[in-house]
């Protein structure tokens, strides 16, 4: 009984770690011009981040241009800066998202691919592996989760990162690059912190995107939360104010 427990156990173990996703990287690469992807984003995306997905889908050469660029030259870990891989990551995250929606267009929502994409043991559509990276077939959720959260620990970028729908942070229309990413994603916290249509702040109340309530660890590792919004918010949260948090509206952002 001892011997099958402890084979069980090893079984486990390498199940565990072989279903974990590998670093990804491409030794010798060098970063990708993401001009490509700026031009569409600048026809595409208004300033208010609402995407006009018929004109991605008139220009899907384009963007799959842009997407084979970005799956080719993975970053090289030992030599690209940290600005140039985050920026990378960051467009590879929307990029996919919309390649997603143009994929599937029309849709009422990004939720409603799971059902459509009908692939057996995936948990929704930002566990569907469709697209590679260096060879590795990847999801958005191994993007976001196992690379940008884990690696960077950058908390805005949660507001940089579009999963394509009405309550999310606004697509920026414009490409994230590593000579100007400091001020992009001051500029998108700042934006999304004090959107009204977003977030409700009050010196004595905020009503908050659930996205600080879900990701709320990101955003206290070095302060409380109010600290935190206090930074970007144009409006100075007293720290005992009555945090709340609103419902999301998963609407596809068109």
């Amino acid at each position: 009984m001892i011997l099958v427990s402890r084979f069980s156990i090893l079984l486990w173990v390498l199940i565990v770690f072989s279903c974990q996703s590998p670093v990804v990287g491409k030794a010798g690469s060098i970063p990708p011009s993401h001009q490509l992807w700026n031009e569409l984003l600048k026809a595409h995306v208004n300033p208010n981040g609402q995407v006009d997905y018929k004109g991605f889908i008139q220009e899907k050469p384009k963007l799959e241009r842009y997407l084979k660029l970005l799956s080719e030259n993975a970053p090289d870990r030992s030599k690209w800066s940290k600005n140039e891989q985050l920026a990378y990551w960051i467009n590879v995250y929307n990029a996919f998202t919309v390649k997603l929606i143009v994929d599937f267009y029309p849709t009422k929502s990004i939720r409603d691919l799971g059902p459509k994409i009908k692939i057996p043991l995936i948990k929704d559509v930002w566990h569907y592996k469709f697209f590679k990276i260096a060879g590795v077939e990847m999801s958005l959720d191994e993007v976001e989760h196992s690379i940008l959260r884990k690696e960077f620990e950058e908390p805005r970028i949660h507001f940089a990162i579009n999963c394509a729908s009405v309550s999310c942070p606004p697509l920026l229309n414009e490409a994230f690059v590593a000579a100007n990413l400091d001020y992009q994603l001051t500029r998108v916290a700042t934006s999304f912190i004090n959107d009204s249509s977003r977030n409700k702040i009050s010196s004595q109340s905020a009503q908050l995107s659930s996205i600080f309530s879900w990701f709320k660890n990101d955003f206290t590792k070095n302060s409380t939360l109010i600290e935190f919004l206090n930074r970007y918010s144009n409006v100075k949260i007293s720290p005992n104010a009555r945090l709340s948090f609103l419902d999301y509206n998963w609407n596809l952002n068109e």
